[in-house]
């Protein structure tokens, strides 16, 4: 649902820029202000529709309608540079900070991304065999629903496409399950957040994982998603890592936000890394194990921040419809991606647990959890 200040501020821009004039017509105010907010917003109800409204406001409309903000708070204040928060005294922004929700969005659209992008070249998928091309689609597939599993077809095209893209940068590992697992054998460098998160102890659904598969494949077959051009970094839209200003924003496709090196480093002729063909062996029990992944915010990591994942859900995005092979899917976020809600006798005997830990008792084992 969109707050009301930016409701009212929206319709009072659209109406200008239209040149209504309310009393040249019989229909009540509050149905010119519907239209106006369901303009702005192409129709859509969630986080893109809000960041439509946001767009239409000049500074003074959107510094009121922020200030009468309930979501908000008073964590924007007039005058005060964007992320005053977050700075410490040596002037380096908190690398664990990560402005949230309605902040996070309006930092993100008043940054305009690039008028020309250059697309990456087909990427060549030789694997030296058939284990390695298990492998390889299998890692591929993993990033792309861990990743992306609400998100259309575009979307987890360009997901899949930042991963290639990575295998070609010198910078990273020269085969597909090296970049996808980067760092996940340490508590503090994992890229992709499923990793290490525990988010592979939980099995994935069939359909999403077939929907999955099938864009890995495209992007293996050569399939270039056009308008991701050399990224090699992404973050939610609804989240701004302090990292973002320090690279170069390529476009948004769906719900991330795409970016690449600055200068010649990000450039498609900077992809000179030759994919090796042999792709590691993954110990996927190990890394099914949850890890301490905060501080995993240091580097320039595509994480999506788990936290602003509950921030999206308290915004009202709720169950969201994915298209699959003609049939349209109703899921909640916490249905894919290997993630549910905790029953109640899980959750009782985590909190049983911290009592104990807190009062120094010995701390019991945790129940083993239900399958799906």
């Amino acid at each position: 649902m969109l707050p009301v200040a930016f409701a009212a501020g929206a319709a009072l821009v659209t109406a200008l820029a239209a040149g209504v004039n309310a009393r040249s017509s019989p229909r009540l105010d509050m149905d010119r202000t519907a239209e106006a907010v369901a303009e702005a917003a192409g129709g859509r109800y969630d986080l893109m529709g809000l960041a439509g409204v946001m767009s239409r406001l000049d500074g003074a409309q959107l510094a009121l309608a922020l200030r009468h903000d309930p979501a908000m708070g008073a964590s924007s204040l007039p005058g005060l540079t964007p992320g005053w928060g977050n700075l410490r005294l040596g002037g380096r922004p908190d690398p664990f900070a990560v402005a949230t929700g309605l902040e996070a969005l309006r930092l993100n659209a008043a940054e305009a991304g690039e008028s020309v992008v250059a697309a990456a070249p087909p990427f060549r998928f030789q694997p030296a065999g058939a284990d390695d091309r298990r492998r390889a689609l299998r890692c591929l597939t993993q990033a792309v629903y861990y990743e992306a599993a609400l998100e259309p077809d575009d979307g987890q095209l360009a997901v899949a496409q930042v991963v290639l893209n990575r295998v070609r940068d010198p910078n990273y590992p020269n085969s597909i399950c090296g970049v996808v697992y980067q760092g996940a054998e340490r508590n503090t460098g994992c890229q992709f957040t499923f990793t290490c998160d525990g988010a592979l102890a939980r099995s994935p659904t069939t359909w999403g994982w077939s929907r999955a598969q099938k864009v890995a494949e495209r992007a293996l077959a050569g399939e270039v998603a056009k308008p991701v051009g050399s990224a090699t970094h992404y973050h939610a839209d609804y989240v701004r890592p302090w990292w973002a200003p320090s690279l170069t924003k390529v476009s948004q496709v769906g719900a991330h936000i795409f970016y690449r090196w600055k200068g010649a480093a990000g450039t498609v002729a900077a992809l000179t890394h030759s994919y090796s063909g042999r792709e590691p062996v993954i110990d996927e029990a190990l890394f099914a194990r949850p890890r301490d992944v905060v501080t995993a915010a240091l580097g320039y990591e595509p994480m999506l921040d788990k936290s602003a994942e509950l921030v999206r859900d308290l915004l009202g995005t709720g169950n969201r419809t994915v298209e699959f092979e003609g049939t349209t899917k109703i899921v909640g976020a916490p249905s894919l991606g290997g993630r549910r809600q905790p029953t109640a006798k899980e959750i009782s005997d985590i909190n049983e647990r911290l009592k104990a830990f807190e009062e120094g008792r010995p701390v019991p084992s945790p129940a083993p959890t239900p399958e799906d």
